[in-house]
């Protein structure tokens, strides 16, 4: 079953930065390198709920899981230890799709 996953992150004051998102994204490079089970993957600032949203969807919640545990956490604990405003989502969410349509 495909799931979405939602990582939202306070903005805080006018700072529009992607630095930090942009440092992790070079590292996945799933581009080049896609995630198996990746159907979607966007990132963008929602100004009406004053957030960064990242917003993915994934075949199954074990690819979801296996992305996160594997190449994602390594990567976010090398590069937000270096950077001093990194900040955990503020809310994070996963849920079961009804419905995906290409």
């Amino acid at each position: 079953m495909a799931i979405a996953w939602v990582q939202e992150f306070q903005l805080q004051g006018a700072d529009r930065s992607t630095t930090n998102y942009d440092a992790i994204a070079a590292r996945i490079n799933a581009q080049s390198e896609r995630p198996p089970g990746l159907i979607l993957h966007t990132a963008g600032f929602d100004e009406g709920s004053g957030v960064f949203r990242i917003f993915d969807v994934w075949e199954t919640a074990a690819d979801r899981e296996r992305f996160f545990e594997d190449r994602l956490n390594p990567i976010l604990q090398e590069v937000m230890a270096g950077a001093a405003d990194a900040t955990p989502p503020t809310r994070e969410s996963v849920y079961e799709l009804h419905d995906v349509a290409p």
